[in-house]
Parts: structure tokens; C-alpha cells; sequence
């Protein structure tokens, strides 16, 4: 198969924020893939972050769902023409990009490729989230920030490990659909609220300092990310009050991610897990995704078909 010298890529342009560019077909290295891309998900931090994420010119986005094009050279990974899902940082709004065949996995088929490529930032991070826990069976899971991307998949995958997961959105509108994903409770605030053994926080700032007070004493609280935007400050003495035992971390999702994403999409096409894509549409309308996933219109993850 002949393939493409050129590309068109969406490509970070301060201060317009995006534009549609012409460049070289990615050369994949002895452990990559090159993947034809035909979808690719935004995530928060990448388009609300944009400047601190990318340079001036670096292809936009990093979770994408497409066909082998040219399998990796060592022999390891999909082989052409299997349909994939994978993680890069800034390659993926792009018609080819070349993964590291340990952050790909083959999608079944009984799933599209639009929900396979809502899955690896958003849907990864939540599970490894979930498993940092350890064992929530039967325990309180609070997850604010719940009906994003990240707090919708974190809210199923804490349901199907056994907990009784309170989520938390910004406002009643948000909640829509997260009983049925497995929420117990929907709350809009965490006023009155009774203990919880974990935290799950999407949103940083004031909610993770008080959502860190509502912690048990041999519970944990991870932060997951801060769409906030604000600086956290937390009170230990009242901590030391309350037993002085609950553990606070900053968690990042880490690689590789093929493994986690083989599993999400075998939850997918059980019907176990839904990817909760909110907003679907073409990438030359990314800059609409973006500023619906800004004001916070997008419950779920939005998803580019590159058409």
C-alpha cells in the first residue's frame, strides 16, 4: 500500500488557538504503528490548557480511533488494517499519527470507532483512579466533577467495583444520566453531605477542600485533575481532629495503555461500560467542541470524525 507523503493536522496557532495545516506524514519509529485517524477526542486539559500543553505548531490532541495502516517494524503490536485505538500527547487531530504499539489495543467488533477513541485519556485515568482505591466494596465513593468525561467513567467504574458512588455536578442539568450509569446519589453540592471513604476530584479549588473534610478516617482522596482552575489550601488541624489518617494524592494516569484500554473496550462491548460521548461532529468544527467542552456544555467526552 502506497501511502501519503502529506497530511492535514489541526495545529496549535497562539493566539487564534487552532488552524488546519499541511505536513509530513509522521514516520513511525521500530515500535510504532501508523494509524489513518478517524476520530479523535478532546480532553479538558489539552484545549483549556492548550498553551501549557503544546508549542506553537504541535499537532493538537492525544486519543484517537482508527485502521493500521503500517504495522510496527520489531513485529509487536496490531498488524495492517485492524481497527485500533491509542494514546500519544500532542499528535492525534491529525489523518495519520504514529503510536507506540504498548498505548494501542485492537477494538472489537462489536464497537465503532467513534466510542473506542473517547477511551483512552478520559476513561484511563478513571480506572486507574478507581484502582489506586483498592476495594470499595459496599463503601462510599464521592466523584465530583461528575458528568466530564473523566467523572462519568469514573462514576460506572467505581459503581462495577461495588461502591455507592455520590456524584457531584456543578449544576442539576449536568447530572442527567448518572443514576443510570450507576450513581446512588446526584448531589449539586456537598453541603450536609455524610462521610465518604474516598474522593475522587475532577475539579480542584474549593470542592476538593471540602470534599477532602467529608474523608473517613482510613479513607483516601485523590486529585484527579482541576477544571477550577483555583489554588487548594486544606485544613489539617481539622484533618488531626477528625484521625489524621486520610491520605491526600495527586494522581497522574500513567502508561503504557494498551492493557487498560483493552479492557475498557471489552466493558464496552459487553455493555458494561458507555463512553458518554456528548458532543459528535466534525473536526473542522472543533473550534464549536472546544467552546461547548469550555462552558461546560458536553456531558461526557465530545468526539471529531476527521472527514
Amino acid at each position: 500500500m502506497s501511502l501519503p507523503q502529506q497530511m492535514r493536522a489541526l495545529v496549535f496557532d497562539p493566539p487564534h488557538g487552532l488552524r488546519m495545516a499541511e505536513g509530513a506524514v509522521p514516520r513511525p519509529g521500530p515500535g510504532q504503528a501508523l494509524i489513518a485517524v478517524e476520530y479523535a477526542a478532546l480532553n479538558w486539559v489539552e484545549v483549556a490548557r492548550m498553551d501549557v500543553v503544546h508549542r506553537p505548531g504541535d499537532i493538537v490532541g492525544r486519543d484517537s480511533a482508527g485502521i493500521v495502516v503500517c504495522a510496527a517494524k520489531d513485529g509487536s503490536g496490531p498488524g495492517v488494517g485492524e481497527r485500533v485505538a491509542g494514546f500519544r500527547p500532542a499528535s492525534a487531530w491529525a489523518e495519520f499519527q504514529a503510536v507506540d504499539t504498548a498505548d494501542i489495543a485492537v477494538v472489537p467488533a462489536e464497537v465503532d470507532l467513534a466510542s473506542a477513541a473517547a477511551l483512552p485519556g478520559a476513561a484511563v485515568s478513571a480506572l486507574q483512579a478507581v484502582r489506586r482505591l483498592g476495594s470499595t466494596l459496599g463503601r462510599r465513593v464521592l466523584v465530583t466533577g461528575a458528568s466530564g468525561g473523566v467523572g462519568r467513567a469514573a462514576v460506572q467504574l467505581a459503581a462495577l467495583a461495588g461502591a455507592e458512588v455520590v456524584a457531584a455536578v456543578g449544576a442539576a442539568g449536568r447530572g442527567l444520566g448518572l443514576t443510570e450509569l450507576g450513581a446512588s446519589e446526584v448531589v449539586t453540592t456537598l453541603d450536609n453531605l455524610s462521610p465518604v471513604y474516598a474522593v475522587l476530584d475532577v475539579v480542584g479549588g474549593d470542592t476538593l477542600t471540602a470534599a477532602y473534610e467529608l474523608v473517613e478516617p482510613d479513607g483516601v482522596a485523590l486529585s484527579i485533575g482541576s477544571t477550577a482552575g483555583q489554588v487548594v489550601s486544606f485544613d489539617f488541624e481539622a484533618a488531626r481532629r477528625r484521625g489524621g489518617r486520610q491520605p491526600i494524592s495527586a494522581f497522574a494516569v500513567s502508561g503504557p495503555f494498551g492493557p487498560d484500554l483493552a479492557y475498557l473496550l471489552d466493558l464496552v462491548a459487553a455493555n458494561r461500560f458507555d463512553p458518554q460521548i456528548g458532543w459528535h461532529g466534525s473536526w473542522h468544527d472543533a473550534g464549536t467542541a472546544i467552546t461547548a467542552l469550555l462552558n461546560r456544555e458536553v456531558r461526557g467526552k465530545a468526539v471529531l470524525h476527521l472527514d
